[in-house]
């Protein structure tokens, strides 16, 4: 008889889809299967293919980062049990000893090596990944990285290291193909494979259609409160359907809950509505290589002066959001409480007035219909809002997975973005939104304005060298209200966080404000 890993590799391998027995859960002893619907699917199954908070989400599923946030926002050791400063470009981890791949390969220090590499090749990873000058394995439970200049964020950036199966992901496919290639948006072994430490294996994936996975029988964190064997995860974009859904029984769990629907699911008293302030910013951005009136700083300050946040919050999002001004949200250290929304109609006029664009002019937009909350109404509504100064928006909304590629393209004027700083700091926002692009650094790699201002890209830089807290918030907020004169962008608001559950399904203590909950710890009373 086959037994289980050699059937699950076996599988991996073939990338052979097979279908699921249903689980009764009638009875307490039973297996325990969560339903969960989110508004989409992660695209790839390749963690280090898409910077998003969807393939995120799925690194907590199938693997383990080396450490992870709590939910104050402070560290816990994962697959690092300890960590120490060896000096001030020198960060030593010691691993967790007894740990095995999904594969059961061994977990060792060359895995995280290999992962931190691959990492610094990845298109939408590099830019983080940057400070680090080198990995290396001191034995097989030691790593040391060391980073270029001295940087006070190697934790936050370990937060994000979610070792690989180095051994399973070495070699070539039969068609000759490297199996660490990273393909973006395209196809590739890792996008259809996946091996980590992590609670869950992946045992069937239909794209677009559903992704089943099983509890992992030799995880490590025997501890861990969670009892939950298998999950079946369904995308549902539409979000009427996916609050009906839930509401009706067929799934025990949805993310995000829409704000039109809040009253509705929390008036049930079959499911429980559980809500948290947000960190993710939602911003346009005005693309200055595209549209020559984009490089005049008064059209810019006359798009933001036209844009009524305060109604898109209250209105759009039933008070579930709250206005920006800036990207860091309250609580980084480059939040400046000195900056406010500027809606004024009249204030923008005179600035098109100003620039010589009293007339207007026409521009294109794109922005995703099942990536944010509300993402298409708050494009329609900020196209609105243009037309008062005379700008004529062409407007065109897609799904996630078609936006990414067009987003990727610059393919629009203005383009609708999203982003959670994935090391809690706001140079990380600076880094990936507003840093002049450079596809060598992966700076900028989500600057779809061009925007380009060096100086400030200094200042960033100077900060990420500064490791007192107080100087470097100093430095960051500075680099706030520059952004904000300049008018570098269209900040909207961030965005709230809501999940919505049976009663029996114990969210509360497994989800955070980065949005990654910790399924593996989740537990599901009988």
């Amino acid at each position: 008889m086959i037994d289980k890993k050699t059937l699950l590799a076996s599988l991996l391998g073939a990338s052979v889809v097979l279908p699921l027995p249903a689980l009764a859960q009638e009875d307490a002893g039973d297996p325990v299967t969560l339903r969960m619907a989110y508004d989409a699917d992660p695209v790839s199954l390749d963690i280090h293919e898409q910077l998003s908070g969807g393939i995120l989400q799925l690194s907590h599923l199938t693997h383990d980062p080396l450490v992870r946030w709590t939910k104050d926002v402070k560290f816990e050791p994962r697959l690092a049990t300890d960590w120490e400063r060896i000096d001030d470009t020198t960060m030593r981890f010691t691993l967790r000893d007894g740990v095995t791949f999904h594969t059961g390969n061994d977990f060792t220090a060359k895995d995280v090596v290999w992962t931190i590499e691959r990492l610094k090749r990845s298109a939408d990873f590099k830019a983080i990944f940057d400070p680090i000058a080198s990995a290396k394995a001191i034995d097989e439970h030691t790593v040391e990285i060391k980073t270029h200049k001295p940087y006070p964020l190697v934790l936050n950036l370990a937060t994000y290291i979610f070792p690989m199966d180095s051994e399973y992901y070495t070699g070539e496919t039969e068609d000759g193909d490297p199996k660490d290639e990273i393909v973006k948006n395209g196809d590739s072994f890792a996008s259809r494979h996946s091996s980590g430490t992590g609670p869950y294996e992946v045992v069937s994936r239909q794209q677009g259609v559903k992704v089943e996975f099983e509890r992992f029988d030799d995880y490590w964190d025997q501890d861990s409160p969670g009892n939950v064997d298998r999950i079946v995860l369904t995308p549902i974009g539409e979000n009427a359907t996916r609050v009906s859904a839930l509401l009706s029984g067929d799934v025990d769990f949805i993310a995000p809950v829409p704000p039109n629907d809040l009253e509705r699911v929390e008036a049930d008293q079959n499911v429980e509505l559980t809500t948290m302030s947000g960190t993710r910013i939602i911003l346009m951005q005005l693309n200055q290589k595209r549209v020559e009136a984009f490089q005049d700083p008064r059209v810019r300050q006359a798009f933001n002066y036209a844009v009524n946040q305060e109604a898109i919050a209250d209105r759009l999002m039933k008070g579930f959001a709250t206005p920006a001004a800036q990207l860091s949200p309250k609580g980084y250290d480059g939040y400046n409480d000195s900056l406010t929304p500027r809606y004024d109609v009249e204030k923008a006029k005179e600035l098109m007035k100003e620039a010589g664009y009293e007339d207007g002019f026409s521009v294109s937009m794109m922005a995703p219909n099942n990536r944010y909350v509300n993402d298409a109404k708050i494009a329609q509504a900020v196209a609105t809002m243009l037309s008062r100064i005379n700008v004529d928006v062409d407007l065109k909304t897609l799904p996630k997975a078609q936006y990414w590629g067009e987003f990727d393209d610059r393919a629009a004027d203005i383009m609708m973005i999203g982003w959670h700083a994935d090391t809690e700091d706001s140079a990380n926002l600076f880094q990936y939104l507003t840093e002049c692009p450079d596809p060598e650094t992966g700076a900028g790699q989500y600057n779809a304005a061009n925007y380009c201002n060096p100086e400030l890209d200094e200042k960033v830089a100077q900060a990420n060298v500064e490791t007192d807290r107080a100087k470097r918030a100093e430095m960051l907020q500075a680099v706030e209200k520059a952004l904000y004169e300049d008018a570098a962008f269209m900040p909207l608001h961030w965005q709230d966080l809501a999940w919505a559950s049976k009663n029996n399904v114990k969210l509360e203590p497994v989800v955070n404000v980065m949005n990654f909950p910790y399924l593996g710890d989740l537990v599901v009373e009988q």
